[in-house]
């Protein structure tokens, strides 16, 4: 992947050596607005979760019921702890994401110009073995993750070791598709599209949300499609073998392959993030089309 010279994103907080007592910062929920109507999702997203609502036998009306406004949700000052490559002998790993981040800035930022809206971009919080986000404390055992309450992404850099050497998927373009797919998780949140399933699994049987959250995990993973198809045609990062990489990224954590690993069996009810076979797929479709409209997995009759 070339990414070297590239623009460093100033929406990263090192916090490694700070321990996991740095409390997050709740930002409140935002919204998109199109065409100058307030909302927490657009019209494509609107009628993905009516169809869902429908499917799963849930009356539409309910989701509304008790909400509280998203633009009433309290903030709090944020911080600057904007990153400074310079700063604590930041290591090569750390200014790679920084560039990755940039990356998804600059995909993402025009595609909510044309839909009318104005792109928030997260904040990428690098840490070591634990961290307390405003979604509650986690370890680095769970993985990089998205906290929709305080707009960040959390990753253990650690965690690209394991899969270089646990899931056997090395390469920075994989790298950089991890991060993608957090990043598709914040366009989601902005989108209005998870705080809707949020709502929606809720009302679901355990199976039925965990198929519900499937769907989602999949459109993360269209999501860092379209970001590696911008980012190809914009700034031509591509280099030979990285789409394998990411591919092979894609697959290596799908649920039946850990399951498979960890226990030598699979329980598809249990699935949460999707095959191999179908993160491969979604994220290639994204990156065959760049569009938003080719990431509709909630209303997809196959996965």
């Amino acid at each position: 992947m070339r990414w070297r010279g590239g623009r460093r994103s100033r929406n990263v907080e090192d916090r490694r050596g700070q321990g996991a007592g740095v409390p997050g910062y709740g930002r409140g929920m935002p919204r998109v607005r199109l065409g100058g109507r307030g909302g927490k999702i657009g019209g494509l997203g609107f009628l993905l979760i009516i169809v869902l609502m429908l499917v799963f036998g849930v009356n539409p009306a309910t989701l509304f019921q008790d909400a509280a406004p998203p633009d009433l949700a309290p903030r709090q000052p944020v911080p600057d702890q904007s990153f400074n490559p310079r700063a604590g002998g930041q290591d090569e790993l750390a200014d790679f994401v920084s560039v990755v981040l940039a990356d998804t800035e600059d995909t993402w930022t025009p595609i909510f110009r044309q839909l009318g809206g104005t792109y928030q971009p997260p904040t990428l919080v690098l840490f070591n073995d634990a961290v307390q986000s405003a979604c509650g404390f986690a370890q680095a055992a769970v993985g990089p993750f998205y906290c929709p309450v305080d707009q960040k992404v959390y990753i253990d850099l650690a965690f690209y070791d394991e899969l270089r050497s646990r899931f056997q998927a090395p390469g920075d373009f994989a790298q950089a598709y991890v991060i993608a797919h957090e990043v598709g998780h914040h366009v989601q949140n902005l989108l209005g599209v998870a705080s809707q399933v949020q709502e929606l699994r809720s009302q679901l049987r355990p199976e039925d949300a965990n198929r519900l959250t499937v769907r989602m995990e999949l459109q993360a993973d269209c999501f860092a499609g379209i970001w590696a198809n911008h980012a190809e045609r914009a700034r031509q990062i591509l280099e030979e073998g990285d789409i394998e990489e990411a591919l092979n990224a894609a697959s290596a954590i799908g649920d039946d392959r850990i399951q498979r690993q960890s226990r030598g069996y699979v329980t598809p009810d249990s699935f949460t993030h999707g095959t191999s076979e179908q993160r491969m797929r979604w994220f290639t479709r994204g990156l065959r089309s760049g569009s938003l409209e080719n990431c509709d997995t909630f209303s997809a009759d196959r996965l």
